[in-house]
């Protein structure tokens, strides 16, 4: 059972990250789409242990992507990818911080980060890992307090 758990946490980690799920209905049919068969109730108990939390917007987001949430929607200024190199830029002196948040938050994709002043680079496994990485600092970067 705890393996299975596991299995369908880790789904709802991977989907949450990937995708805008606004209702638990959802997260159960992107589930059922992954070839995990639960209820709702399944769902919702699952949402508690994970600590995941509704934004402002409606959308669920990870516990330990709060903190590279609130970074980036105040932070970053743009973002740009070649392959599996992502480049985000931010205001001046931010960048070491936003680093460690993207490092805190054990992305599984992301290899590492380097960080100057005022660009991060980030170094994700494949390119389609890079894309994933764009496109969840772009969702990020726009939700706003």
């Amino acid at each position: 059972m705890a393996k299975k758990r596991n299995g369908r946490q880790d789904a709802i980690r991977d989907i949450v990250r990937n995708k805008d799920v606004r209702t638990q209905r959802m997260l159960v049919d992107e589930l059922k789409a992954c070839g995990f068969d639960c209820t709702q109730a399944t769902v919702s108990r699952d949402i508690a242990d994970m600590g995941l939390r509704k934004l402002p917007e409606g959308v669920y987001v990870l516990a330990e992507d709060l903190h590279l949430q609130r970074m980036v929607s105040e932070l970053v200024t743009g973002v740009q990818r070649t392959d599996n190199l992502v480049l985000v830029k931010a205001q001046p002196g931010t960048a070491s911080g936003i680093a460690a948040a993207v490092d805190a938050a054990e992305l599984p994709d992301v290899l590492g980060s380097l960080a100057g002043n005022d660009t991060i680079l980030v170094i994700a496994q494949t390119a389609e890992d890079g894309e994933k990485f764009e496109s969840l600092i772009t969702k990020l970067r726009s939700v706003r307090k």
